[in-house]
């Protein structure tokens, strides 16, 4: 079993910088509108505080966490909404103090999982490595979105080797939730990390192929852009249609952001 310290560390890593992107907004700045209807710069911190807190649940206190997930089958459209709208109602110290809080309280009940021990999720089950991994990319997403309604660019790291990651294994599941049944034959995924490191995942031979930046490869994947704004090589059919479905995160497929220049 590998040593599931750095994907901890690395969350870590990706929620600090974050945090330090967030600590110095002025009041105006938490309540800009970021890309994702109705949620400004504080919708999309409390989420991370809220889903985070759910985590740490599912961590340590199973059948509470349980008790989460009968809420969200009895309110699946509007749950998360919800979740988020509650949380950016709070002054923005509160709200920060609050994500750091429960993002200490996750990382160090992560690290002092048993080894092999699976957690309950909104999915399946999930181990310590694979709910850190989730919780990376969902905070490298929503981090995206956070520094566009900031007009802010982030330098890529190679923590997205994470997200790349997710993005691939959720293959399956992309075709799934729009009723399709997903190809048999695996893919390659060749792309280039942020230092210049070469990525890759699936045999050499495949005939459906995909290539390009983790970077953008990552904001398909996790919908923060659209494909006719990436540049994404793709070679096949199958491989085409994937990236026209791919989604990382869990859940209803989303609507993903419009071209650049496209009306909202």
């Amino acid at each position: 079993m590998s040593d599931p310290t750095p994907v901890f560390d690395d969350l870590r890593d990706e929620s600090d910088e974050l945090d330090r992107l967030v600590a110095e907004s002025t009041p105006r700045q938490w309540e800009l509108a970021t890309p994702a209807p109705g949620w400004t710069v504080a919708h999309q911190i409390a989420h991370l505080a809220w889903t985070d807190r759910s985590a740490h649940l599912s961590v340590t206190d199973a059948d509470a966490f349980h008790g989460l997930v009968e809420k969200a089958l009895a309110a699946p459209d509007s749950f998360v909404d919800e979740g988020a709208e509650e949380g950016a109602r709070q002054p923005s110290d509160v709200l920060l103090a609050g994500w750091r809080e429960g993002r200490a309280a996750l990382d160090l009940a992560l690290r002092e999982s048993p080894a092999g021990a699976r957690f309950p999720w909104y999915g399946p089950p999930m181990s310590a490595a694979s709910m850190a991994t989730a919780r990376l990319m969902e905070t490298w997403a929503h981090g995206q979105d956070v520094a566009d309604a900031l007009g802010v660019v982030r330098a890529p790291t190679d923590r997205l080797r994470h997200v790349a990651r997710l993005g691939v294994r959720t293959r399956d599941f992309a075709f799934g939730i729009h009723g399709l049944t997903p190809p048999a034959d695996a893919f390659r995924v060749e792309l280039v990390l942020p230092s210049g490191a070469d990525w890759a995942y699936g045999p050499e031979g495949a005939a459906q192929r995909v290539g390009g930046t983790a970077l953008d490869f990552c904001l398909l994947v996790t919908q923060r852009a659209h494909r006719s704004d990436l540049d994404l090589r793709v070679e096949g059919p199958d491989a085409d249609r994937w990236l026209d479905l791919a989604q990382a995160f869990a859940g209803l497929p989303g609507t993903g952001r419009p071209p650049k220049g496209a009306a909202r």
